[in-house]
């Protein structure tokens, strides 16, 4: 049976543990976004008319959302079960009346709604700055939704893992971060060379960009049931990851 208020409770303090460093969640993105948009939607994107049948900010848009809901989400999910782990407060939920998968659960709503909090403000920015949104709402929503489970879930391994507060950086910084910029952002599969597109395709973000710009341009350089099926697939494994080292104890019992 499941504990619907203990698992509501865990859920809301995660939200206002987000909410106590408010400043901290929403200008970097701000910031970022408007500074990329400058940069490469006004600047470069005067010189490119066309990418893919449509502007390059039009193209860039998506790129930027995803980058935000994969950091966003990554971010939440590691530091909140790390911070729980190092002040030893993890012990209060262990002794709680809530089974493993409703504590993984709790902690991934909060880390799934600030991903897409975050990301659907950056798509607003958009919209006013650039006047660039989704068609599709249906495929904007499942790539987002999708893709901000995926980075929360390794965002719990990752905080179960981690030793110190830099080992949760290093992931970011070495890992997630350099395949999240080759991964199709700023620019089509089809403009690379043949032996580098091969190479493109190992790197799972390229299908989590490709799927969800599908929302705005309406093509896709892969395919969009690839993309779907990449990005579900990859967010299962690592939830089963996830809710092994949770019902194992993975540094978490003192």
């Amino acid at each position: 049976m499941v504990n619907y208020v203990g698992l509501f409770t865990l859920v809301r303090r995660e939200m206002k543990r987000t909410l106590m460093v408010i400043n901290q969640v929403i200008w970097p993105p701000v910031i970022m976004t408007l500074l990329f948009l400058f940069i490469f939607g006004l600047s470069l994107g005067s010189r490119i008319k066309t990418l893919g049948g449509v502007s390059y900010v039009e193209f860039l848009m998506p790129g930027l959302v995803m980058l935000n809901v994969i950091s966003s989400s990554y971010d939440e999910a590691s530091s909140s079960i790390f911070q729980h782990r190092f002040m030893n407060s993890i012990q209060e939920l262990l002794v709680a009346p809530l089974s493993y998968l409703e504590l993984l659960v709790g902690f991934l709503t909060g880390s799934v709604l600030r991903g897409m909090v975050i990301g659907t403000m950056v798509m607003f920015i958009g919209l006013l700055v650039v006047h660039v949104g989704p068609g599709n709402i249906g495929v904007y929503l499942f790539f987002m939704a999708m893709t901000s489970l995926l980075f929360s879930a390794i965002g719990m391994v990752g905080g179960l893992l981690a030793k110190t507060w830099d080992n949760l950086a290093i992931v970011n910084t070495f890992i997630i971060t350099p395949l999240t910029y080759v991964g199709g952002v700023f620019t089509s599969l089809a403009l690379l060379p043949a032996f580098v597109q091969r190479f493109a395709l190992i790197n799972p973000m390229q299908y989590m960009v490709d799927g969800f710009r599908y929302s705005y341009t309406g093509s896709v350089d892969i395919s969009l049931a690839a993309d779907a099926a990449v990005v579900s697939v990859l967010a299962a494994i690592v939830l089963v990851v996830a809710f092994e080292m949770m019902r194992r104890g993975v540094n978490l019992r003192v």
